[in-house]
């Protein structure tokens, strides 16, 4: 049995080592457009299942696929894909509350759970000028609202409710839950 994280985002790697359970990675390639008209509480979800489902695996093997979109003022907020899409997107999170959601789905045989988790944040007033640099920075533009809390960010952000690595891409403590549910007898007791 091997353990597989269907990302390759070098965060959720980083984040899938606390488990101290040994892993591969296998990035998903599918169609990660979300349906607008539909919650992005679920879409996120989907999302996340359609990774999982997309990896190659044995019967046996287990795979955690995760999805994380930035959300303020029902506005889904992606990865940007350009440097004025980055500082649009920090002046809307400017002095506002917003939410991170996760979704998350561990796969392992026949069994599959699927879930979103969802961290409250409130960024303080930003000025035109920490938003232009923090952009040139170029942190920005491979996360999705464009901020980094693990980095640059963390100036932003007043407050924070949640799980603070649902943040980074991957609810950790909701995982390990889900996976000491799928994962075989023994290997669950590293968790």
């Amino acid at each position: 049995m091997q353990l597989i994280l269907a990302s390759a985002s070098p965060r959720r790697k980083e984040l899938m080592s606390l488990f101290g359970i040994p892993f591969v990675v296998r990035a998903a390639d599918i169609d990660e457009t979300m349906d607008p008209g539909k919650p992005p509480f679920d879409e996120v979800a989907r999302v996340s299942r359609a990774k999982a489902l997309a990896v190659a695996r044995e019967e046996d093997d287990a795979v955690v696929a995760a999805d994380t979109i930035v959300v303020c003022d029902g506005r889904v907020l992606g990865k940007p894909h350009s440097r004025e899409e980055a500082i649009a997107m920090l002046s809307l999170l400017s002095g506002r509350d917003h939410q991170v959601m996760t979704g998350c789905t561990v796969l392992r045989g026949r069994q599959i759970e699927t879930f979103t988790e969802v961290t409250d944040l409130h960024f303080r007033p930003l000025s035109q000028r920490e938003i232009e640099t923090y952009v040139a920075s170029g942190e920005p533009m491979d996360k999705a609202g464009a901020y980094g809390i693990q980095g640059g960010a963390a100036l932003f952000c007043e407050r924070i409710a949640g799980d603070y690595y649902n943040v980074m891409g991957l609810p950790v403590c909701r995982l390990s839950q889900t996976l000491k549910r799928l994962l075989p007898e023994g290997m669950e007791d590293t968790l």
